[in-house]
């Protein structure tokens, strides 16, 4: 069938769609005429390219053409995917796959990177949230399709592909050349920063995420939590089940997460509920411009109850939930059905999660001193025949130090958190709470 006859009988479903549904509604059936029109005016500019455009073009590519243009246009977070997009979106919440490690968005129609993935490719060799991608190997990003780009960028594992980005403050472009690698799923790791002060990051939401952070705070609270820094900075988002159930872990009761779209079937309250362990410790949630979508929601919900503090600086700002439909011959739409509110009814889509405490990242680095006049003063210790503390008591050993936990200290929002706990701890004996 040419296309253009299938387009005529589509008009004809309309029409004939439009006499049962729609009879008795003088608005309806304006909405009918103009849907109607719109359908005409497509119909004979398929009709004049297929007789006189220079070269023979394809029907079917000119009506996919045209709903991927359609459906794009909605929002950068909605797309009309060929067959082996659907692959792509499956993998990156269920399976292993092999590519660079980041997660990109189309940000005014400009391929921008929303953050890397920790332990990929892509973070290992400095790309950053923010930067704009504007070529992937030797092909332009402009105008390419987001699935187009994934797909790019994935491939076999150690085969190399080169990344072009445009980085705010830098004069000239930078060229990364990359090789691609495993993806890494595992959600969730953790850390004693100091006894009693635990460190959990949490890099993406995928399926088992929930199961992983549990794991890891069943480890962190095995001797008593005085109190946690959760770091979702650079995570992309993922599933929102899953970030449901993490701020369901700290939560007791309340909405976590409310979404509202134009279908009441859209619409939902999602509420926490009482935990088999209770979790009271004071909490620091570190956030930047790369925690999108569920990192946001979970934040906003720890915000909101008042639970957590929120260090860093804005997030992304993605508040909007979507959707996949499944369309014949393995084509298929994700798009936009709902906008997404904390608990105090706050959306954050292009606004992000203002942080309680605004610090900028940055490393600390420890300077090497020479001993001043003081350190070198004797001290008791230092006398003959000094008195032990206590009889018999001799020097304690220091516990063997934790490389990761020496390097996240180095970190400047973490050192912040660090620091923001311990002193609540102190003012809380202070003040006999």
């Amino acid at each position: 069938m040419k296309a253009r006859q299938m387009v005529s009988t589509l008009l004809a479903l309309i029409i004939f769609g439009g006499t049962v549904v729609f009879t008795g509604g003088s608005q309806a059936r304006a909405a009918e005429d103009s849907a109607y029109k719109s359908l005409k005016l497509f119909t004979a500019v398929l009709e004049e390219i297929e007789k006189n455009y220079v070269d023979e073009v394809d029907d079917q590519e000119l009506i996919r053409n045209a709903i991927k243009g359609m459906v794009g246009n909605l929002d950068p977070h909605s797309s009309f995917m060929p067959p082996e997009a659907f692959g792509d979106l499956q993998d990156d919440t269920q399976g292993k796959f092999s590519g660079i490690g980041i997660v990109i968005t189309m940000k005014d129609g400009i391929l921008t990177v929303v953050s890397p993935i920790e332990g990929t490719p892509a973070y290992d060799a400095g790309i950053r949230a923010g930067d704009i991608i504007i070529r992937i190997d030797e092909d332009s990003t402009k105008e390419m399709p987001l699935w187009e780009a994934v797909s790019k960028m994935r491939g076999p594992r150690h085969e190399p592909v080169k990344i072009t980005v445009i980085r705010d403050k830098e004069p000239e472009p930078l060229v990364f050349d990359l090789k691609r690698d495993l993806i890494p799923l595992t959600s969730a790791r953790s850390s004693l920063l100091a006894p009693g002060y635990g460190y959990l990051r949490i890099t993406n939401f995928r399926m088992n995420t929930s199961t992983d952070v549990e794991k890891q705070l069943a480890k962190l609270e095995k001797d008593g939590l005085k109190g946690l820094i959760v770091d979702l900075r650079d995570n992309p988002g993922g599933l929102l089940d899953q970030a449901i159930k993490i701020s369901d872990l700290f939560l007791d009761e309340g909405i976590i997460v409310s979404i509202k779209g134009r279908e009441k079937k859209n619409s939902q309250v999602f509420n926490a509920y009482p935990d088999e362990t209770r979790r009271a410790y004071p909490m620091v949630v570190l956030i930047n411009s790369g925690s999108a979508s569920a990192s946001e929601i979970v934040a906003g919900a720890l915000q909101d109850h008042s639970r957590a503090l929120i260090l860093g600086t804005t997030s992304f700002g993605k508040g909007s939930v979507q959707t996949v439909h499944p369309l014949e011959d393995g084509y298929g739409i994700k798009y936009t059905i709902a906008r997404y509110y904390t608990p105090s009814g706050r959306s954050i889509q292009a606004k992000g999660i203002e942080p309680d405490i605004t610090v900028a990242p940055g490393t600390i680095v420890p300077k090497e001193k020479e001993p001043s006049a003081f350190d070198r003063m004797m001290k008791e210790k230092n006398l003959k025949n000094s008195l032990e503390p206590e009889p018999g008591s001799k020097s304690q050993k220091k516990a063997k130090p934790d490389p990761q936990a020496e390097k996240l200290r180095q970190d400047a929002q973490v050192k912040r958190a660090l620091d923001i706990l311990i002193s609540y701890g102190i003012f809380s004996k202070v003040n006999g709470s």
